[in-house]
């Protein structure tokens, strides 16, 4: 019976997969919007009626999609970083940079699907979240480990954030625990940054405009890991 029951979950993770890969590929034709169950599985030579056994609904599909993306940038950043020494909080960051940039380029529909504009009608469940935070837990044991380390130095060019601020920047302290307020909002507008450059390459704002890209992404995520006070 045992042997029977694990035969059964392969096969069934074995059509999981073909599921969402046949469905990431949908997404550069059709986009999250049109992404169709019954699409899929036309294309699987499967009944209509048969996919939701594995996904009773566009949106659990789209779920799946979307835990998976995050969860391989995450993998993506959380290699990237481990590849640096721990005392070098300026290569570490970078790399991580570089490693969210490289991702998006080779996945571009997921990316959107992350990063994108959202999906009407879907709102993403709970079990999104911490797939979510995964690349950006990375980012703050970064900015935590400078910290700790005496090595983050923010330069005296921005004002205290305002106080009304404060709450935010707990939440958010979440992941980087015993940062000061003014690096968290820094760490925020650098976090942003790194996620607005990445956009506007994949999502065609730089076209006819930048020709080197790659040049001009490693010069500002190093400028603002300067406003974050990494150490040059």
């Amino acid at each position: 019976m045992n042997a029977s029951r694990t035969a059964r979950e392969r096969v069934r993770a074995e059509l999981i997969k073909e599921i969402t890969d046949i469905a990431r590929r949908h997404l550069a034709t059709a986009g999250a919007p049109g992404l169709s169950l019954r699409a899929v599985a036309r294309e699987m030579g499967m009944v209509s009626s048969a996919i939701y056994r594995y996904f009773p609904s566009r949106d659990d599909l789209l779920t799946a999609l979307i835990i998976d993306g995050y969860n391989a940038l995450g993998e993506a950043v959380e290699r990237a970083d481990a590849a640096c020494a721990r005392d070098d909080f300026t290569g570490r960051w970078l790399a991580v940079c570089r490693a969210v940039r490289e991702w998006a380029l080779a996945h571009p529909h997921e990316y959107a699907l992350l990063y994108g504009s959202p999906v009407p009608g879907y709102a993403a469940p709970q079990d999104t979240v911490a797939p979510a935070v995964r690349d950006t837990a990375v980012y703050g044991r970064i900015v935590t480990d400078a910290h700790r380390a005496g090595r983050l130095v923010p330069p005296p060019i921005c004002p205290p954030p305002p106080a009304v601020l404060a709450e935010d920047a707990e939440v958010v302290r979440s992941l980087m625990p015993g940062v000061p307020d003014d690096v968290v909002t820094r760490a925020i507008a650098a976090w942003t940054g790194l996620f607005g450059m990445v956009s506007f390459e994949l999502f065609g704002q730089f076209n006819n405009t930048i020709t080197h890209r790659a040049e001009l992404f490693d010069h500002n995520v190093t400028c603002l890991g300067r406003l974050l006070g990494l150490p040059e």
